[in-house]
């Protein structure tokens, strides 16, 4: 394949409507569900009901839309001639939240102030790096192959990126870039033996980084016995049970829970789907799972019919994180997994996610104009 893009080929189809819908209706479902999820939090806090959705409109779905527009006309060869460039601007945002134009909060530095203007760079991390690892491995086949020529870059590099997200910390946006990326490396075509040596090697190191460090450390043992501390360590888990339990079947209904303001952390953050279960009961949040399925097979589908590979890697990469992060997410809500703070696609308060997310199914749907008939 030609590194250098002239002009972009004729679409081959047109764009997968069913993922463009799939996205549409988590959209929309996530601001809905936010109107009711912040409203008496915003009310308390600063006197208006609809200041968490407005602030989400202007900042998150009107720069998503944006993204989205643009990069689902722009050709997604385009993105390799500037990939590396991206993942420079980004990495250089990543070290400049620990100077005095990054923000702190609740102890993380993961915010980026500039003119008055925030956002998380780490989010655009799990954009730009992917295009970053999808244009590298698709430029010559032996980075695959290669133990030297690409097996080892690859871990100095993915070692690099994840480095900068541990130490704000991020761990879990840290976990979620390491399995994607080595599902992007193994479906590129390398070795077994590469994947089982990755896996290995990022189960140690994150042991290491649970053993040494208390809060994580907390995490998994509150996993294991959420009874231990109701008041402390386990009352965010046990309340998220509470409000996803006593939704039923059809839920309390909308705007009607009871938990959101008083009792739930983070009710509009990484709890979100908990004040789901509650209002709209299992069939409310079945159906939110059934949408993010519906999105997960439509872009592996995308994948498979694509032809070329750095398209292909690219799908496969935006559809695995948005998927994976879902799961993770409902499923610490859940209390199947440990609690992570990692925010729901589509549906949890935060703008640069939101812009994020949308721009990345922007690029799939692009892709999807050149896959096989």
């Amino acid at each position: 394949m030609s590194k250098k893009i002239k002009k972009a080929p004729r679409p081959k189809t047109s764009p997968d409507y069913a993922f463009i819908i799939v996205v549409g209706l988590l959209v929309i479902f996530g601001l809905v569900m936010l109107a009711s999820a912040s409203s008496d939090l915003a009310k308390e806090q600063f006197g208006n009901s609809y200041f968490y959705l407005k602030h989400q409109l202007v900042y998150g779905l009107s720069f998503g839309v944006l993204g989205f527009a643009v990069t689902s006309f722009i050709y997604h060869q385009r993105f390799r001639k500037i990939a590396t460039i991206l993942l420079a601007i980004n990495i250089v945002a990543l070290i400049l939240v620990f100077t005095p134009l990054g923000m702190s909060i609740k102890g993380a530095t993961r915010w980026l102030e500039i003119g008055g203007f925030s956002f998380q760079p780490g989010e655009f991390l799990k954009l730009t790096f992917l295009i970053y690892l999808a244009s590298w491995l698709s430029k010559k086949k032996s980075r695959t192959k290669s133990f030297g020529e690409g097996f080892v870059p690859f871990l100095i590099l993915l070692g690099g990126v994840t480095f900068l997200l541990i130490i704000q910390p991020s761990t879990t946006t840290a976990a979620i870039l390491l399995l994607v990326s080595l599902a992007v490396y193994f479906m590129s075509g390398a070795k077994i033996k590469f994947i089982i040596g990755s896996i290995l090697l990022v189960v140690f190191v994150l042991s290491l980084l649970i053993y040494f460090t208390p809060y994580r450390m907390q995490r998994i043992t509150t996993f294991i016995n959420p009874e231990a501390e109701p008041l402390g360590s386990s009352y965010h888990i046990n309340q998220s049970l509470n409000a996803v339990g006593s939704g039923g079947l059809t839920g309390v209904g909308y705007g009607q829970s009871t938990t959101k303001l008083n009792y739930l952390p983070e009710p509009i953050g990484d709890s979100i789907f908990a004040v789901i279960g509650e209002e709209l009961g299992f069939i409310g949040a079945i159906g939110l799972l059934l949408l993010f399925l519906t999105l997960a097979w439509r872009g592996f589908i995308i994948a498979k019919n694509t032809p070329d590979t750095f398209g292909q890697l690219l799908v496969i990469g935006f559809t695995s994180t948005i998927a994976l992060q879902a799961l993770v997410n409902i499923g610490a809500i859940s209390g199947f997994l440990p609690l992570t703070g990692v925010p729901l696609p589509f549906i949890s308060y935060g703008g640069t996610a939101l812009a994020v997310f949308m721009t990345m199914s922007g690029i799939i749907v692009n892709v999807s104009k050149y896959r096989r008939k």
